[in-house]
This record gives structure tokens, sequence and C-alpha cells, in this order.
């Protein structure tokens, strides 16, 4: 029988200290170990692209195996998104984690026959695409759980313990793969999803509190702040996931005989691990200044890696990487901070302060996060995209980086104008510079 909470008061601060705060976050750690193993077969393509090459497949052919699992998880975090509130938090995160088999096993069978056609591997690699769906549903269901004040660093946990799933499959996948086979990169995964789907099913809960109606949820796609922050976080979140996966095959592709696969971990775990300072950051100084000045700092680390990548070795190259994945995972965290803060802000500004008002926040805010999220997830592919496609015309990713860098300015000066510039405050009434 499904466990279901109705009593559920988490901005109570007796109700938090008795039992709420230890509730929460029992199901966060196993929230945390279901949304990792959503991360590690999404991103699997970004290790077994760089390994095929038995397969006479172009740099572009590739590229395209590494962007279709980010466009088709991007699609799927908006249905993600409501399944927590139809279905039960704990309820989705089982099936969700069951639903990792399917790519995982295909995968295994596709690359023991030679003779698997190119199409084929396009559909599993889409396919892979239901592990990105999961984050959207997790972080929907944890902004449930906990108070107001203690979002930013609950919901950072949650995305940094998902986003380490790249770094997962980047520092195990060529051990596994060069001592088994091609074939064991699907194999390798399989009891781990078994374990996390038992554990959500035994040690996760459903709220009562969580369930809404999703004509009243995807009315937030109607609200211009939506899409104001959907923008920025491709500009976070789709960066750092469209390096993490493309930093193998690119590093391939520019440096063949380089160390790349023994190193290409650091960038994503460096990513994951600084997303709750991120949160963090913006808890004490504002989600809007911290976004401002990462998204400047961005700009500077793509010029960085332009200019190691045309006149530098690999190590110059891998070094300057690491400052996009240090300045992404920030951002991730500080932008995913300033979404609770505005809708519920808004909330509060039209039903005042009571526990209804706060619960209707929580609603439109998790809501928000699953649209935000499933148009943020699109940086991954375009990102890709943007590789396969430059290499295509030029035979170097000169014109993709050049556009990144463009596309970071742009961020930074929607940041200022929406969310930073006194005027613009006053106007949305948001809580972008709030520190609850």
């Amino acid at each position: 029988m499904a466990r279901w909470i109705a009593d559920w008061h988490p901005d109570d601060p007796a109700f938090w200290e008795s039992s709420g705060r230890r509730v929460a976050r029992r199901n966060l750690i196993f929230s945390i170990l279901a949304e990792h193993l959503g991360f590690t077969v999404w991103t699997l393509w970004s290790i077994v692209a760089t390994r095929m090459g038995s397969y006479e497949f172009t740099t572009d052919q590739l590229f395209w195996l590494v962007a279709l699992p980010n466009l088709i998880g991007s699609a799927l975090r908006l249905p993600y998104t409501f399944g927590p509130a139809r279905f039960g938090g704990r309820n989705f995160t089982v099936v969700s984690a069951l639903l990792l088999l399917i790519p995982a096993v295909l995968l295994a069978v596709a690359v023991n026959n030679p003779g698997t056609p190119y199409w084929l591997f396009l559909v599993i690699a889409a396919l892979a695409g239901v592990g990105g769906g999961n984050f959207a549903s997790s972080m929907a269901n944890i902004t449930y759980f906990y108070p107001r004040a203690k979002q930013g660093v609950a919901l950072g946990l949650n995305a940094a313990g998902g986003n380490v799933g790249v770094s997962s499959v980047q520092l195990v996948m060529p051990l596994v793969i060069g001592a088994f086979g091609l074939a064991a990169a699907g194999w390798f995964w399989i009891p781990f999803i078994v374990v996390a789907a038992a554990c959500a099913w035994f040690f996760m809960d459903n709220l009562t509190t969580a369930r809404a109606n999703p004509r009243e949820q995807i009315a937030v796609a109607g609200k211009a702040q939506t899409w104001v922050m959907s923008f920025l976080y491709i500009g976070t979140f789709g960066s750092f996931i469209g390096y993490s996966t493309a930093f193998p095959l690119l590093s391939k592709s520019l440096f063949p005989d380089s160390p790349y696969a023994a190193v290409a971990f650091a960038g994503p775990l460096i990513g994951s691990l600084v997303r709750p300072f991120g949160g963090w950051l913006a808890d004490r100084l504002g989600g809007a200044p911290v976004t401002l000045w990462n998204f400047a700092a961005m700009g500077g680390g793509v010029l960085l890696v332009w200019a190691a990548g045309e006149g530098g070795g690999f190590w110059p190259f891998f070094l300057a990487f690491q400052l996009l994945f240090l300045t992404s995972g920030i951002g991730n965290g500080s932008t995913y901070r300033m979404i609770p803060a505005i809708f519920q802000a808004k909330a509060v500004a039209e039903r005042g302060e009571g526990e209804e008002a706060l619960l209707y926040g929580k609603r439109q805010a998790s809501a928000a996060i699953g649209v935000i999220s499933a148009v943020g997830a699109l940086g991954g592919f375009l990102i890709n995209r943007a590789f396969g496609m430059s290499f295509a015309a030029s035979g170097s990713p000169a014109p993709a980086f050049l556009a990144f860098g463009l596309f970071y300015a742009t961020c930074f000066a929607l940041t200022w104008w929406c969310y930073v510039r006194k005027v613009g405050v006053l106007i949305v009434a948001s809580l972008a510079h709030a520190r609850v």
C-alpha cells in the first residue's frame, strides 16, 4: 500500500524540529540515490561515443549520439514535474528509476552486435533521455519537504547528488569498459538501479499536500518569470550538462593522444560539488547578484578555453575548461535558489503570509522548476550540436565557442535588467535578492 503523509507543515518550527527534519532528510537521501543513477544513464553516451572506433561514424554523427539523450531528457522533464503531484513522490521515484533499465539493457545488447545500424544507436541513445527526466521529478518533490529558509541548501544537495552521476560515469566507465568490454557500460548499472528503486519503495514517502491540479500547475508557463529563468538556466545547467557530455569527445577530436579519459570526470565532479555552494552564496548574498557576476566569469572562461584549444596543448585546455565547470556549478545553485524565492514571494504578495499562501507558492515553484529545468536542459543538446556542426563546417570548435560567449553576454544583460537594477526588482516584486 502506498504510504501517504497528510499532516505536513515544514514552515512550522515546532513541527520541523519534532519530526519534519528527520522525514525530510530521509526522503532527500533516497531521492539523491535515484536521481544520481538517472544522471549516470542519461550521460552514458558521453563515454560510449568515444569507444566506438570500430564503427565508421563521423565526428558529427558521434556528437548526435551524445546530444540526443539531452534533447529527450529535456522534453521529459515537463511531464516528470507533474508526476509527484499526481502519483506521489515515492511512487513516481520507484517507476522512474525502473525505467532506467530499458536503455541500459538495450545499450548492452546493441554494442555486442557489430551489425547494429546507426539509426538503432540513435534510438537507444534517445531512450537514455529518461534519466534526464528524473531530475525534474526529484527536485519538484523535495521542494515540498523543506521550509523556505532551507530550500536553497536542500535543493542544492539534491541537485548536486544527481549531477555527480555525470562524474561517476566518466570516472568508472573507462575502467569498466577497458576491463569487460563496451557492453558492460549497460550491464554495470542494472543492479544499482534495482537497489535504488527498492530503497525508494521502502524508505520514501508521498505527501498529500503536494497534490495539485495539473491545470493550476501548468499555469506557470504563462508567467514571464518562468521564461526569464528558463533562459538563464540554459546558461547554467545547460552549460554544465552540455560541457560534461561533450568534453570527452571534444578532447578526443582535438587531442587524440591525450589522457582525456582518465581526467574527464574531474570537471563534472567540480561542477556538481560546488552547486550547493552556489545555493549557499545565493542564500547569503542574493541569487541575482551571484548569478550576474557568474555569467561574467563564464564568458571569461569561454575565451580561455577557446584560446587554449587553438594554441595550447591538452593540459592548458583541460585546466581552462575547469573554470567553465566551476562557474556553471555555482550558477546552477544560484539560479535554482532564485526560483522558489520568486514564486513564493509573489504568492505572499498576492495572498498574504498564511500557510495556504506558502503552500500555493510551493506548488507554483514546483511547477516552475519543471518548466525551467526542461528548457534549461536543452542547453546540453544545443552545446553538443554546436560542436558537431562546428567540426562539420570548419573542422574546429571555434564557431561554437564564439556563440557561447555571445550567449553568456546576453544572460548577463538579462539578469541585470530583470533582477539587479532597482526598478526591475520593484516591478517583478520578487525575492531574487532575499536571504530567506
